[in-house]
């Protein structure tokens, strides 16, 4: 029998059926009327999931580096300088696209399995009295490490300092899995894609901009074309793209927004939030610890996880995808070969979960681990019972 196990990697995630037959549609005239019935709704619905009212919501055919590049080519200038902070492999990739856009970059360097160090964002703001930093830049959750930051706290840095710069926030893997808030955070620019909480192929990266980032940016010099904000809002004033746009993915877009409505959005961040407790009490009952510092860090859509001392986590994933044929996430830049990550976000369940679960303690007892077959599987399956699955739908 020839089947489809599930991936528990951070994305590209699981895609229903409902999604993958939504996306299976014929071409279409992009410029007929019809699109923009499609298309409009999207990107109104999209501003649920930012939580916000005043942004705008910008749709580009890319992945989330193409968000990155995206967000600073429209508002910043040669020489400009953003402060930054590197604490896992993509606040690190985002440095190199700043530096490869030729602006100077002020990098606070972190311990890995930490997160976003507002109060040396407010140190360096306030030392800055002529106002050089243009930008903070912020990975909200770093998927490398199973981080979450507090942009509450960022923002809150900022202001303290009573600095003019603008806020940029990775969202890619948190956004429709964990809560956000734009506009109570007062994020300028907020960055996601595709393929991990909306579930969909890779090929979208989703973007809502504050009204201040779109006036700055009338000034900014960064060369840009593919991805101008200016050309694509005033075609999406008029209800199309300044280019042939991905209809395929844009119509599994607007099914994903359905499904994430039906399910209601607080419910979403509390289902991802029931999965990720009982792969942390997994962890618990392996006697393992997640790369991220402090329980305030948990991410709730991607766990890493330390292998004991004297194992690879590299061989324990590759195991599992060469006998069981299921996919876990391997251990990045400075987690290499230390740890192994499961991503638990997008269409996933209880029994989803715990089959990934099962798998990887299968591969771990092959290799020897010091663990109870069954122990992790338990520890989750108890948490599961006992714990509150639905709250008050907002649909």
């Amino acid at each position: 029998m020839i089947g489809q196990n599930p991936i528990f990697i951070p994305g590209p995630t699981n895609i229903p059926d409902q999604l993958r037959n939504a996306m299976n549609v014929q071409s279409s005239d992009h410029r007929a009327p019809d699109f923009v019935e499609i298309f409009a709704p999207v990107l109104k619905d999209l501003k649920k999931i930012f939580k916000t009212k005043t942004a705008k919501t910008i749709i580009f055919p890319a992945s989330g580096t193409g968000g990155w590049e995206a967000a600073i080519a429209n508002t910043l200038s040669v020489g400009d300088k953003v402060l930054i902070a590197r604490y896992g492999m993509f606040s690190h990739r985002w440095i190199d696209l700043c530096q490869r856009h030729g602006l100077e970059v002020e990098i606070i360097e972190c311990e890995w399995g930490t997160g976003a160090p507002a109060d040396l964002f407010a140190q360096r703001l306030e030392q800055d009295k002529n106002h050089e930093i243009k930008a903070v830049l912020v990975t909200h959750n770093e998927t490398a490490t199973g981080v979450k930051s507090d942009i509450g706290k960022t923002r809150q840095a900022i202001d303290s300092a009573n600095h003019p710069a603008l806020l940029y926030v990775d969202c890619v893997s948190s956004l429709a899995s964990m809560d956000f808030q734009m506009d109570k955070w007062s994020v300028d620019i907020a960055i996601s894609g595709s393929q991990k909480g909306f579930m969909l192929t890779a090929g979208l990266a989703i973007l809502a901009v504050s009204p201040k980032a779109i006036e700055i940016g009338r000034s900014a010099n960064l060369p840009r074309t593919f991805f101008d904000f200016t050309d694509m809002l005033i075609a999406n004033k008029n209800g199309g793209f300044p280019y042939t746009p991905p209809l395929q993915l844009i119509h599994g877009l607007s099914a994903a927004l359905k499904i994430i409505n039906d399910e209601g959005l607080e419910n979403v961040f509390t289902r991802h939030y029931r999965l990720a407790q009982g792969v942390r009490e997994a962890a618990k009952a392996w006697n393992m610890k997640l790369c991220a510092k402090t329980p305030d860090l948990y991410s709730d859509s991607i766990s890493a996880i330390y292998v004991p001392n004297g194992f690879n986590s590299d061989e324990l994933t590759n195991l599992a995808y060469d006998k069981y044929n299921v996919s876990f996430g391997i251990g990045l830049g400075e987690m290499a070969g230390k740890a192994f990550r499961i991503g638990h976000l997008g269409a996933l369940t209880d029994v989803m979960v715990l089959s990934g679960l099962a798998t990887i303690e299968m591969a771990m007892t092959d290799l020897n681990y010091p663990i109870e077959l069954g122990a992790g599987v338990s520890a989750a399956q108890e948490y599961f019972r006992n714990s509150t699955k639905i709250i008050k739908s907002e649909a």
